[in-house]
């Protein structure tokens, strides 16, 4: 008999509980804690997984003695999340609730002198007390920014603004008011999610005691967005350490250029003089997130070589602020390098990098022009804070949403300090994960992950699922997904295979590389050599196997679909590129069309193009006999609703049993609870019905 894996809502004390007491004026809801759940089952439900704490946001205080971050929580009948700030003991020990209210707060940073909190609250400013007493806006400031920081001398802020600066329609003929509709005469007229109407620019003014004064947008009228759109933070904006220059990130393109182009730089304002100058000229690719070193001396930032592909090779480069000299320091390292942070003595940079399919901390030490990997397990790291004992770093898996740690820097050893979901996981049965090498069609070692159901029985058999990556660069890491959650997939009785195919980092360059321009070629054979692999298992029922993925792992279940030689019963394909000809003309960012599918499709003298379209999915629909389930949200300008509404369109024509969940508010994700659980009991009603008897 089948054990379900959906319990009613009814059967689980929500994580988010609001007591509605008495509101004082500053909003404050009284004894508002989130609660636990109290599981009736252990087995992973798509409520449970929307109840975690989803923690972000660490900062160390000044005197490295506190740890500020946030953790968001997800109310199912509200449809929304809540965030609040907590403050713990940077050696690990009982967290306090700072904030504590029915909004969101966010943004969180320390005003150099430790006295203070600032952070962000529905767009506007406010400080409060290291204790979260004494709440109050700062004055001066304009509404609905979007991040900022202290100068390190506290006397400046830097923050981020929309600011409109093209006509409307409505700006040219005022006598339409109601006018519906948009007149576009260039490319990059949306992007991501969100149609152009306004751009980001960077903000400077004084600060002094909770107050604003003199506020400059220091690019203003340029019409480009800083930091960059959509993913860009205060991340790409760094001050000098002594307060007199600002380094940020800036891709000064616009229209065409902009789409064909990833060529970004770093530019340097002087506060003093008011002078802006590019320190990144002549480097054609991606360069980003600068950090300077405590003592002044150097400037560290990622880069990218080749203007046009968004994937290359995140190398780590040096800048000599004596004699702007610039060192690619990472030449002979075959990784990318991510999360670049000085030490406090400017001897060391720490960064994060993908080495066979996990991510771990390295130190560069400049003196000896070395780098050493510190970390290793089966986990990802995804921030690193030195201080001056252990090092305090995020960290998660297939198994544990983020948590804070304490890590030696000597040994590698970490002890987690912050348990915001110890209370939970410890209610839940996990399934374990195993980590395989399996041969491919051209006699390489590909890794792949093997996740078991959290009560798996060697003498059963079990239906399978092949995983399919999105990106396509994108690494199948220890990530922790609220959406292609793994434990959720083997908490419903599926063994899942997830390798890590041809396209992907962590494993050197030439590995990731191969995929562009062969989208239908060598990482489709790694797929099948990987489930054809695990197929063999005693416990595996080759007779119930399906694959799933989005976005270009949607893609790779279309084009399974109609190359599968009847080994799949079911498919599921998310936010997946469909018809190549239209997702060329389609999308926003012609740099990735261009350069991973070699060009466009009128190019006939173009072999490499030429090949990519001759494999695009909708050219094998006629091959399609399985059942496939197509989800796509309307708000995905990456990959757009036609793609979804072509392949559900033409799975019915062609007589295929077939189901479309539409999204028209969600991207090319699905962000909102009640959406998420939608996805959760679809996907898995799909699959039920198709691979199970």
């Amino acid at each position: 008999m089948k054990r379900s894996a959906y319990l009613s809502f009814s059967t689980v004390l929500f994580v988010f509980i609001l007591i509605l007491g008495s509101c004082n004026s500053s909003d404050k809801i009284e004894n508002y804690q989130p609660l636990t759940p109290k599981l009736t089952s252990d087995i992973m439900t798509p409520e449970v997984l929307w109840s975690f704490g989803r923690l972000g946001g660490v900062c160390l205080s000044p005197d490295q003695s506190q740890i500020l971050f946030g953790v968001s929580y997800y109310s199912k009948e509200n449809d929304r999340s809540y965030r609040d700030l907590y403050l713990m003991p940077a050696e690990g020990g009982e967290r306090v609730v700072l904030t504590n209210t029915p909004g969101n707060e966010y943004n969180a940073v320390w005003r150099p002198d430790g006295k203070k909190i600032g952070f962000l609250k529905a767009g506007k400013m406010f400080e409060m007390n290291p204790d979260g007493t004494a709440v109050k806006a700062v004055s001066g400031i304009p509404e609905n920014i979007g991040g900022f920081s202290y100068s390190p001398d506290g006397k400046h802020l830097v923050f981020i603004k929309e600011v409109k600066l093209e006509a409307n329609v409505q700006d040219i003929h005022p006598d339409l008011p109601k006018a519906n509709a948009r007149v576009i005469d260039d490319l990059m007229y949306r992007h991501w999610d969100t149609w152009t109407d306004t751009y980001s620019h960077v903000f400077v003014a004084k600060y002094s005691r909770g107050k604003v004064s003199e506020v400059l947008d220091i690019i203003e009228g340029e019409l480009w967005d800083t930091p960059m759109k959509p993913f860009g933070g205060m991340e790409q904006i760094a001050w000098s350490p002594d307060s007199d220059k600002l380094v940020y990130t800036c891709h000064k393109k616009k229209g065409v250029e902009y789409t064909l182009s990833t060529n970004s730089d770093l530019y340097q304002y002087d506060l003093k003089t008011g002078n802006t100058i590019n320190l990144t000229t002549g480097m054609m690719g991606y360069d980003m997130n600068p950090v300077f070193s405590p003592d002044g001396k150097w400037l560290a930032w990622e880069s990218m070589e080749r203007d046009g592909y968004e994937s290359d090779k995140n190398r780590f480069f040096l800048m000599d602020l004596n004699s702007m000299e610039k060192t690619y320091l990472t030449e002979d390292f075959d990784q990318n390098v991510h999360s670049l942070i000085w030490s406090l003595n400017s001897e060391v940079i720490w960064f994060i990098s993908d080495r066979h399919a996990t991510k771990e901390i390295y130190k560069y030490t400049l003196l000896e022009n070395r780098i050493d990997k510190l970390t290793a397990g089966i986990h990802d790291y995804a921030q690193v804070f030195p201080t001056s004992g252990k090092i305090i770093a995020t960290r998660h898996s297939m198994s544990k949403p983020d948590e804070i740690y304490l890590v030696d820097p000597v040994t590698g050893e970490a002890s987690e300090i912050s348990f915001i979901n110890k209370d939970l996981l410890e209610q839940l049965k996990l399934g374990r994960v195993e980590s395989r090498w399996v041969t491919t069609t051209d006699n390489k070692q590909m890794k792949v992950w093997v996740i078991y159901p959290p009560n798996f029985d060697p003498k059963k058999k079990y239906p399978a699922l092949l995983y399919c990556q999105g990106g396509p660069q994108g690494t199948v890491s220890q990530f922790w997904s609220f959406r292609w959650n793994f434990q959720m997939m083997a908490a419903n009785d599926y063994i899942i295979v997830a390798p890590n195919r041809r396209g992907l980092p962590g494993f050197g360059q030439e590995w990731l590389e191969q995929i562009s321009g062969d989208y239908g070629g060598q990482n489709m054979l790694d797929y099948l050599v990987a489930i054809d692999s695990v197929a063999t298992e005693p416990y595996v029922d080759e007779d119930r196997l399906g694959a799933v993925g989005a976005s270009y792992g949607g893609f790779s279940v279309y084009w399974l679909a109609g190359n599968h030689n009847k080994r799949f019963k079911a498919f599921i394909a998310h936010d997946g590129m469909f018809n190549f000809e239209s997702q060329y003309l389609e999308t926003e960012e012609m740099w990735f069309a261009n350069w991973d599918m070699g060009g466009s499709f009128w190019d006939f003298d173009n072999p490499i193009a030429q090949k990519t379209y001759a494999t695009s999915p909708h050219k094998f629909v006629h091959l399609w006999d399985t059942p496939i389930l197509v989800i796509h949200g309307q708000k995905d300008y990456r990959v757009t609703i036609s793609q979804g509404m072509q392949a559900f369109n033409a799975a019915k024509l062609v007589g295929v049993p077939a189901k479309f969940l539409y999204y028209p508010e969600e991207n090319h994700w699905v962000l909102s609870p009640q959406n998420g659980i939608l996805w959760q009991r679809t996907f898995f009603e799909w699959l039920d019905q198709w691979l199970k008897e």
